[in-house]
């Protein structure tokens, strides 16, 4: 991220910036007690409210305010950008249905996943089989083969479930991606469009990564992968947004008048992701009050960024 440079390098070194920090999130696996549920869950739950938080804040100021500041500089949209909040709310829901699509689609993809779950479960059959081997009393062979399906199966259904999140979080990381090269393809369209905000926007959405690494790697690692296995799984899962990122760079340079809508599209992605996915996500293992202050911190510390750095 270095001033003076073209805009799709920029986006590039910006977007290789927030896979580092998806790549850092995915690395607390071999620093974490993964083993002890409740305190890695806490900090998980307290990561992606901040997460939120910084994700809200961003969508603003970083996006929808140089949306709205664009189409109404432009002549586009009557006088004195009368119909300004035109390509803002059009960009927006369309991000969010987009998103919305997407969540429709990966259940689908469950039928066809034929990648085998044992090699990352191994390590949790053969516990159970040794422990079994260990007990003092007998049992039958039927009831043997019974008791070793049953942990099979969870465990396979299980693998398949964090299969899906990886590519869920893969997936959202690339409207990320493209939200970070809109922000420097944007750069001197507008005065909230400028490489400060470009480059908080870059920072914001890798603080937010870093608990998507960790929601990655760590589930992984409690079905019995390898640290190392859970965290290049982890890493793996923001190494799209590089790509987004020069997609995004690429399409404001060269097709002007649909920038407004480029920047509102990644506002409502954004937004959609925090609603639907990192929100529930914090409230489902009792954490709630961690995670809204968690939140609040988060916006806070993007709104700061965003204003007194842009």
């Amino acid at each position: 991220m270095i001033e003076g440079q073209h805009p799709v390098i920029q986006a590039l070194l910006g977007t290789l910036v927030t896979w580092g920090f998806t790549a850092l999130g995915s690395a607390m696996v071999f620093i974490l007690d993964v083993e002890n549920k409740q305190t890695s869950q806490k900090i998980l739950d307290g990561m992606l409210g901040f997460a939120g938080g910084v994700m809200l804040a961003a969508s603003y100021w970083s996006l929808l305010a140089p949306s709205i500041e664009i189409a109404e500089e432009s002549e586009l949209y009557g006088p004195n950008g009368r119909w300004s909040f035109v390509p803002a709310a059009v960009g927006f829901m369309l991000g969010a249905l987009t998103l919305f699509g997407t969540e429709k689609v990966l259940p689908l993809l469950e039928k066809y996943l034929k990648v085998s779950p044992e090699s990352m479960i191994k390590k949790n059959e053969d516990n159970l089989k040794k422990k079994k081997k260990d007990d003092d009393y007998k049992q039958s062979e039927s009831e043997k083969e019974e008791s070793y399906d049953k942990p099979t199966v969870a465990a396979t259904s299980s693998s398949r479930r964090v299969l899906l999140l990886v590519i869920a979080i893969t997936l959202h990381n690339l409207p990320e991606g493209m939200a970070v090269g809109v922000g420097f393809g944007s750069v001197g369209h507008s005065s909230s469009a400028s490489f400060a905000n470009a480059v908080n926007l870059a920072i914001g959405i890798g603080l937010q990564n870093f608990p998507e690494g960790l929601a990655v790697s760590m589930p992984l690692r409690r079905e019995g992968a390898s640290a190392f296995s859970a965290f290049m799984w982890g890493q793996l899962s923001g190494l799209v947004e590089p790509i987004g990122g020069l997609i995004g760079a690429g399409a404001v340079l060269y097709v002007q008048p649909i920038l407004p809508y480029a920047l509102s599209f990644a506002a409502g992605a954004m937004i959609f992701v925090v609603v639907d996915d990192l929100i529930p996500e914090t409230t489902q293992s009792g954490n709630q009050k961690l995670a809204t202050f968690g939140t609040i911190v988060g916006f806070v510390v993007m709104m700061v960024m965003d204003v007194a750095l842009g």
